[in-house]
């Protein structure tokens, strides 16, 4: 691997030798097996950390609260009565020492309530009395994206410098620590701001998943990332479950954040990044890493081979700025820099606007959340499939096109057939993920080694907008309960409609250099010949 840009049109990428060596590992191989498992745990802890506001910030019923209920109790025609004043309005007493009969209530008057009864009292809309302020209860799910928007900015760049692994274990294990003292706060604003603080330091999917994907060869990158994808689906699964046994939000989140102490294992046991080894000069510990793999693996690497991967010396005297510029002062680059912010900010709106939503379609909340998260494993499974047959660019295309597509027609569906509604929620769930996965898989094979941690950072962290954005969509219902579907119905058709103007990546490796990210998908036949004589 080399800083040094060479026209990859004329001679093959570096990176040849090493693709060579990990096309080897079978995807499900004895090395694979033993390294996957540690990706699937962090990414089933991440999507805990990301989602869990929805059932802990759960919207519940409540009505507004009567003087005369410290003495008396709202019963019959009386609670009827008052429950039609509506939430954050009552009917005035007139006489406020009286009892709650309907003689006592003056329904000409209506006055602004100050006190509410809420029908789950240890709920956290209860707790932090959010009665008619429901702005702060969505207000923890913006807090959250946005503070995991300025954590991928921070992390990002941390990846590229200390390694995969590394960041990995941090923010594991600090997500955790945050996430469990969120539970034993009684103050609203300093659970925000742990919930910001968790965000920003606390996000382990974007190493995790670089991590994963440097470590496979191209062929296999087709498994990985619906792995990922399907990975998150058994954690919303398992995130429903819990919060229908836990009803209680303190229990909830101290049973989901306890886990993180795992982490710790994977300081001993996880291997770095074989190809970041090599960007940053440690040869030796990227070959001990993969006479290890073979070993485990039955397989046999001589040293000759492992001594032709190329390295680099040393990329501590470049900076971070200069190669950070030197990546946006590609115009090919820079375009697919922006596209790539569209696709991110269409993504990442859809997958949380969905789920976020789901909890308010007409059945069982729980069950709902569950089957909007199950889309995901079968979108993984057929995601395999779609990627090898319509490789990176028609197959978001065609996802974005099917979310949008499912997402109108079930804005349309009248109250009362809620299962057409719960199944075309379904189906634009399975596209969005799709969509989603691919956008993760393709953001990474856009741009060179030294940066691609960096600039899917910044992609991700500025396509947070949509996540951000998200967690608000169902103060949308109240104006039309389509409404939140018809936005992002229509968000995903011009979103396909940008992928039209990217390359292909999937006949590509990873690119090392600025030349070979301009040359992505721009090989001609008789390259693609040579690469694949010197594979053989």
């Amino acid at each position: 691997m080399s800083i040094k840009s060479k026209d990859v049109l004329e001679e093959p990428n570096d990176d040849v030798v090493l693709e060579k060596i990990l096309s080897r590992f079978r995807p499900l191989g004895p090395y694979y097996r033993r390294f996957m498992p540690f990706l699937i745990i962090a990414t089933i802890s991440n999507a805990f950390y990301c989602m869990n506001y929805v059932f802990a910030a759960v919207s519940v019923d409540y009505r507004c609260r009567y003087e005369c209920e410290r003495n008396h109790s709202l019963v019959g025609s009386a609670l009827n009565l008052s429950l039609k004043a509506g939430k954050c309005y009552k009917y005035s007493l007139i006489d406020e020492n009286g009892d709650c009969s309907v003689d006592n209530f003056n329904v000409s008057n209506v006055e602004a309530c100050k006190e509410w009864a809420y029908d789950e009292p240890e709920s956290f809309v209860a707790e932090f009395q959010l009665g008619c302020q429901e702005w702060k209860r969505t207000l923890v799910g913006t807090v959250h994206s946005f503070g995991y928007m300025l954590g991928l900015l921070l992390l990002g760049p941390i990846s590229d410098k200390v390694g995969r692994k590394k960041l990995l274990v941090f923010t594991g294990i600090v997500g955790g620590i945050l996430g469990f003292s969120r539970s034993i706060i009684s103050y609203y604003w300093a659970y925000i701001a742990l919930e910001l603080l968790e965000a920003l330091l606390g996000d382990s999917y974007s190493p995790n998943y670089m991590l994963g994907v440097e470590m496979v060869a191209k062929q296999n990158r087709v498994f990985f990332g619906p792995l990922m994808i399907g990975s998150m689906s058994v954690a919303g699964i398992l995130l429903s479950l819990v919060a229908w046994l836990l009803p209680n939000w303190r229990l909830f989140l101290r049973v989901i954040y306890s886990p993180a102490l795992i982490f710790i294992l994977y300081g001993f046991f996880l291997d770095e990044s074989v190809r970041w080894l090599l960007i940053k000069g440690k040869k030796e510990e990227a070959k001990k890493i993969l006479r290890k793999a073979a070993e485990i693996s039955n397989l046999y690497l001589d040293e000759e081979t492992l001594d032709s991967i190329e390295s680099e010396k040393s990329t501590d005297c470049t900076s971070f700025i200069k190669l950070l510029k030197m990546t946006i002062m590609s115009r090919k680059l820079l375009l697919r820099f922006l596209a790539c912010l569209c696709m991110w900010i269409t993504s990442t709106f859809n997958k949380y606007a969905l789920l976020i939503n789901s909890v308010s379609l007409e059945g069982n909340k729980y069950v709902n959340y569950a089957l909007i998260a199950f889309a995901d494993l079968p979108a993984s499974i057929t995601l395999i499939f779609i990627l090898i047959k319509f490789k990176r660019k028609g197959s978001l295309m065609f996802s974005f096109f099917l979310t949008g597509l499912f997402c109108v027609i079930q804005s349309l569906v009248p109250k009362g057939y809620s299962t057409l509604s719960l199944s075309l929620f379904f189906m634009g769930k399975l596209a969005s993920a799709q969509s989603y996965a691919t956008v993760y898989l393709y953001t990474s094979e856009l741009f060179p080694t030294y940066t691609r941690n960096t600039m899917h950072a910044v992609c991700s962290s500025v396509g947070r907008i949509g996540s951000i954005l998200a967690p608000q969509t169902p103060l949308l219902r109240q104006f039309w309960p389509g409404l939140p579907s018809v936005i992002i119905g229509s968000l995903s058709v011009i979103t396909g409609m940008i992928v039209m103007m990217m390359p292909d990546t999937a006949e590509d490796v990873l690119p090392d250099t600025i030349k070979e990210a301009e040359a992505l998908g721009m090989k001609t036949v008789k390259d693609k010949k040579a690469v694949v004589k010197l594979l053989k």
